[in-house]
């Protein structure tokens, strides 16, 4: 059985990446984030490592300049 302590549940894991459960329940279900389940109660869990993954993936393509802005004309 894994260790739950390195799982969030859905509201834990959503105010760890600062948007709302529904957005983790729709990358969940779209693969865009791998969710587990709480083998006892079957509850939507994020593994922190996965979460950690997700957030250094977006600050790097950030720093790369792919996600700014251009300024209008």
């Amino acid at each position: 059985m894994p260790n739950l302590d390195d799982y969030l549940t859905i509201k834990e894991a959503a105010a760890f990446l600062g948007v709302s459960p529904n957005t983790l329940r729709s990358w969940g279900s779209s693969g865009k984030l791998p969710e587990h389940r709480n083998p006892i109660n079957g509850y939507r869990l994020f593994k922190i490592a996965d979460l950690e993954e997700l957030l250094a993936r977006i600050e790097s393509s950030r720093s790369s300049g792919s996600g700014q802005r251009q300024q209008p004309k």
